[in-house]
């Protein structure tokens, strides 16, 4: 680095936190090959139902309308998730990772980005597919 960049990075004020990744707790949907989405072997947002995680990118959203939302909490079941969730597929629980921009609530997060970290809870068949499909490759 430059000596002048220094003295430049010296004259912006910081207006907030800065940390690293956070670990945050969140369910995905899993569409089932019965349904008329056909099962595609990604993972989807449990309330954005069209948003698709696909295993080698980061999921991302603009956080002054939705984002990625994770919980602060670790959530095992459907019971635990706490909000009406109006679904009848599948639906895995584990970690995220988030960075970027992060709005912190009161229940959790909304952040700007987000990578599945592990995937713990749900049906042992589909913790054994979707972790072949999304763990394997990092």
């Amino acid at each position: 680095m430059a000596p002048w960049q220094n003295e430049l990075a010296k004259t912006i004020k910081h207006e907030g936190l800065r940390v690293g990744e956070i670990i945050a707790y969140r369910a995905w949907r899993v569409i089932s090959p019965l349904w008329p989405l056909k099962g595609d072997n990604r993972l989807r947002s449990v309330a954005m139902r069209d948003y698709i995680w696909h295993p080698n990118e980061p999921a991302s959203g603009d956080v002054r309308t939705h984002g990625i939302y994770s919980f602060r909490g670790v959530i095992r079941s459907r019971e635990e998730y706490g909000y009406d969730l109006g679904v009848d597929e599948p639906l895995l629980f584990g970690k995220v990772k988030i960075w970027g921009e992060i709005v912190e609530h009161q229940e959790g997060y909304r952040s700007e980005f987000g990578k599945i970290a592990s995937l713990d809870y749900g049906d042992p068949e589909l913790l054994e597919k979707f972790r072949r499909i999304y763990l394997s490759c990092r």
